[in-house]
């Protein structure tokens, strides 16, 4: 009998247990979010982790478990980017046509191969996808990282999962409202010679180079987090700047469409400005961590001594 009644009560109440329950859904995940964001994670020196792997069988699982936790955010990622690809084919006609306005439209493209257009619809549609998957992706970086940061850290890199968009977006922009107009010209009529424009290596032109220039905008961004967190130091950057314009001329040559030296010049000149961009931004990060630093060593000198 008590459990006849038991059963009657649990099916009065579900339609109000199930109504708490959707309305009290947010508020636990948000409190379970905050309270993952101030939580400090476990101290273990790194040096200690790569000797346990060669003599302790759980660290080593440990490992494999991590190991596994990245490929499950780098597969839910890829799914993303399948559907921000799939959903901007409803708009690409849109962006393919606002792309063509330097050259004067799509009407000034000559296309001689028959796959052609297809070739340059899909590829303008995984620039867009890429460009709308970019917060989902960062997110889940995030989501991956977060467990070994800090409570500040993890805030830190939260607050620039969306910044992450803005600069690769702000990065495309400036490749076309910048650089475009001042290359196209030029390019077009070096040596006196008509160029009879073809779409495939316009889009291939255009989409390469905002792709890049975009993912390099993301670099003071990257060097900021990670010398906020500690794991880069401004003079390393400052003192290093040969080597690093080195490093962009062989990155620019391996992305530049072409193999002419100005085109691989349009892309070195906003790389290595962004790299001293880069090195303020450090210096800046660095900083504020020290007098963080600081400022909790003094409150916990002040609470030993209360």
């Amino acid at each position: 009998m008590r459990n006849f009644f038991s059963g009657l009560w649990r099916i009065i109440t579900f339609p109000f247990r199930l109504a708490f329950g959707i309305i009290a859904f947010p508020f636990r995940k948000i409190y379970q979010f905050q309270k993952f964001l101030n939580t400090e994670p476990d101290e273990r020196p790194i040096s200690e982790v790569f000797i346990d792997l060669t003599t302790n069988k759980d660290t080593r699982q440990m490992m494999w478990e991590q190991v596994e936790a990245l490929r499950m955010h780098l597969l839910r990622a890829i799914l993303f980017l399948m559907l921000t690809v799939g959903i901007s084919f409803f708009f690409t006609q849109k962006i393919i046509d606002f792309l063509a306005v330097p050259v004067g439209g799509l009407d000034k493209l000559v296309a001689i191969e028959v796959t052609e257009s297809i070739g340059v619809f899909m590829r303008v549609a995984l620039l867009s996808g890429i460009a709308l998957a970019i917060p989902y992706i960062a997110f889940e970086l995030w989501l991956f990282a977060a467990p070994g940061l800090r409570p500040r850290e993890r805030k830190m890199g939260l607050i620039g999962i969306p910044l992450a968009a803005i600069f690769f977006l702000g990065g495309a922009a400036f490749t076309f409202f910048v650089m475009l107009p001042a290359a196209l010209p030029f390019l077009n009529s070096f040596m006196n010679i008509k160029t009879e424009l073809r779409p495939q290596s316009y889009f291939s032109f255009v989409t390469g180079l905002m792709l890049w220039i975009g993912i390099a905008f993301e670099f003071p961004l990257v060097i900021y987090v990670l010398s906020a967190i500690g794991l880069l130091n401004p003079q390393i950057l400052a003192q290093q700047w040969r080597l690093a314009i080195v490093i962009i001329a062989i990155v620019a040559a391996a992305i530049t469409p072409t193999i002419d030296p100005v085109n691989q010049g349009l892309v070195m000149a906003p790389m290595i400005l962004l790299y001293f961009v880069s090195i303020g931004l450090s210096y800046i990060a660095y900083a504020g961590r020290k007098r963080n630093q600081a400022e909790d060593e003094k409150q916990a000198e002040e609470a030993g001594t209360g």
